[in-house]
C-alpha cells in the first residue's frame, strides 16, 4: 500500500496528481525549482522541496537529487507525471533500487518502448501493423536510395529515441535523402542522446487515433479511444474522445490492437498506443506506445467516469484490476483543448510573465485543469502549456457547444494565450464536420 508519494513533476499534472492522492488519503510530497517555489502543487501539496535551479536540466531531470529527496522525506513511491523522467527507464529502475515504487510500467518495458525501432519489432511480434518502413543500421548510399524508393517518397526520418512529435524530418526526393539523413542523425544525437534514426512511410491522410489501456502484469483492458489529428509541429493542442470518426467496428477492432500489445509485454500500469490511421486505406498503423499518463488523460476520464491517476496508483501498489472490459462503457463525447502561454497572432512566440488575472468557466459539464491562479508567475524555462480546457456533452455536437462557450467565458490576463486559436476551432467549418487530418491545422487553417 502507498501512504506517501512524492511527485517528481510540475505544473497542471502536479495538481492532478496531488487532487487524488488526497482522495485516496495518500501524503504528498511535492518537488521545485528555483521558479515553483510559490506555485499553486506546492501550497496543495503535504509537503515540498526544493531540487535546484530553474532550468529542468538543473531540478526536474535531476534524477539523482529526486531520488535522495524521496528518499529523506520518506516516501513510499515516485510519481513521474509526464515529460522530465516520465519515460527515463534508468530513473525507473534507480527507482526501484532505493527500494520506491515508480508510478508507472518497469524500466525494462520503458526501455524496449521507448526505443521506436524495438518498439516496431514488438508490435509486429504481436500482430500490429507498423507503417511501412526500415531500419538504417550499416546501409551504403546506394541500399539506402533503394529501399527509400521502394518505401516511396515523401517519407519520414524519425529518431528511434525521440518521441512527442520530436525528432521527425520528411523528405520529398531521393536528391535530399543524404544531407537530411546527416542532419537528422546529428539532431537525433543532440536532443536524445541517441543518433540512430529510421525511414517511415509518409502517410498524407492520417488521422492520429490513440488507446488508452492498463494492465495489472496478467489482465489487460482498454478505455477505448482519443482522437488527436489536430496538431502544430506533430504536437498534440485538441484532443477528443471518442474517435468520432470511427466506426463501431473500428473502434473495436484498434482498441483489441493495443490490448494485443499490452498483453505481449505483460505490462502492468497505464499506457497508450498511438496509431496512423490512413483514411484511404482504411488501415491502422502503429506508431509508437507512450508508457506514461496523458496530457489528454481527462477526455477518457469523462467519458469513462474513471480516474485513470488513481488506477495507476493502485496497480503500481500491487492491486489487481477489479475492472472487466464488459463494464467498461463509455458516454457522451470530451473535447480538450491545451491551453499555451503562446501567442499565435506572433508566430506563436511564447509568452511568460505573470499572471494578474484569471477567470475560469463554471459549468458541470467543463474542467479546467491547470496551476494558474490570480498572481501566479508562468516561468519560461518550460512547456509553454499553461491549462487544459476539457469540455463534455452527450454528443459530439454538444461537447463543442459547450467548448465555445466555455472558451468565450476563459480569461487569462496580462499574457498571450492559445485561447483565440482555439475559439476560431471550435467554430471552423471542418472542425466542425470533424473533416480534419494531421496536416489540417498548419496546412489548411493556418495557410
Amino acid at each position: 500500500m502507498i501512504k506517501s508519494l512524492l511527485i517528481a513533476n510540475r505544473g497542471e499534472i502536479a495538481v492532478r496528481i496531488i487532487k487524488t492522492c488526497k482522495k485516496m488519503g495518500i501524503r504528498t510530497v511535492q518537488v521545485f525549482s528555483d521558479a515553483d517555489k510559490d506555485s499553486l502543487s506546492t501550497r496543495l501539496a503535504d509537503d515540498m522541496v526544493n531540487i535546484g535551479p530553474a532550468p529542468a536540466a538543473q531540478s526536474y531531470l535531476r534524477d539523482d537529487i529526486i531520488i535522495e529527496k524521496a528518499l529523506e522525506k520518506g516516501v513510499d513511491a515516485i510519481h513521474p507525471g509526464y515529460g522530465f523522467l516520465s519515460e527515463n527507464a534508468a530513473f525507473s529502475a534507480n527507482v526501484a533500487k532505493k527500494g520506491l515504487i515508480f508510478i508507472g510500467p518497469s524500466s525494462e518495458v520503458i526501455k524496449s518502448l521507448g526505443d521506436k525501432i524495438a518498439a516496431r519489432r514488438i508490435a509486429e511480434k504481436a500482430g500490429l501493423e507498423a507503417v511501412p518502413g526500415c531500419e538504417i543500421g550499416d546501409l551504403d548510399a546506394v541500399e539506402m536510395d533503394e529501399i527509400a524508393s521502394k518505401i516511396g517518397f515523401p517519407l519520414m526520418i524519425k529518431a528511434a529515441a525521440g518521441g512527442g512529435g520530436r525528432g521527425i524530418r520528411v523528405v520529398h526526393s531521393v536528391s535530399d535523402l543524404k544531407s537530411c539523413l546527416a542532419t537528422a542523425s546529428a539532431e537525433a544525437k543532440a536532443s536524445f542522446g541517441d543518433g540512430t534514426i529510421y525511414l517511415e512511410r509518409y502517410i498524407k491522410n492520417a488521422r492520429h487515433i490513440e488507446v488508452q489501456f492498463l494492465g495489472d502484469g496478467q489482465t489487460f483492458l482498454h478505455l477505448f479511444e482519443r482522437e488527436c489529428s489536430i496538431q502544430r509541429r506533430r504536437q498534440k493542442i485538441w484532443e477528443e474522445a471518442p474517435a468520432f470518426c470511427l466506426t463501431s467496428a473500428e473502434r473495436k477492432k484498434v482498441c483489441e490492437m493495443a490490448i494485443k500489445l499490452a498483453a505481449h509485454v505483460k505490462y502492468k500500469g497505464v499506457g497508450t498506443v498511438e496509431f496512423l490511421y490512413d483514411t484511404d486505406r482504411k488501415t491502422f498503423y502503429f506508431i509508437e506506445v507512450n508508457t506514461r499518463i496523458q496530457v489528454e488523460h481527462p477526455t477518457t476520464e469523462l467519458i469513462t467516469g474513471l480516474d485513470i491517476v488513481e488506477l495507476m496508483i493502485n496497480v503500481a501498489a500491487g492491486a489487481k484490476l477489479d475492472l472487466d472490459q464488459s463494464t467498461i462503457v463509455f458516454e457522451g463525447h470530451a473535447i480538450e483543448c491545451r491551453i499555451n502561454a503562446e501567442d499565435p497572432e506572433n508566430g506563436f512566440f511564447p509568452s511568460p510573465g505573470i499572471v494578474k488575472k484569471i477567470s475560469v468557466p463554471s459549468s458541470e459539464n467543463i474542467r479546467f485543469d491547470t496551476f494558474l491562479t490570480d498572481g501566479a508567475e508562468v516561468p519560461a524555462f518550460y512547456d509553454s502549456m499553461i491549462g487544459k480546457l476539457i469540455a463534455f456533452g452527450e454528443n459530439r455536437k454538444e461537447a463543442l457547444k459547450n467548448l465555445s462557450n466555455a472558451l468565450d467565458d476563459l480569461h487569462i490576463s496580462s499574457i498571450a494565450t492559445t485561447i483565440p486559436l482555439h475559439k476560431k476551432l471550435a467554430k471552423n467549418v471542418d472542425v466542425i464536420n470533424n473533416d480534419v487530418n494531421i496536416n489540417f491545422l498548419e496546412k489548411k487553417f493556418l495557410d
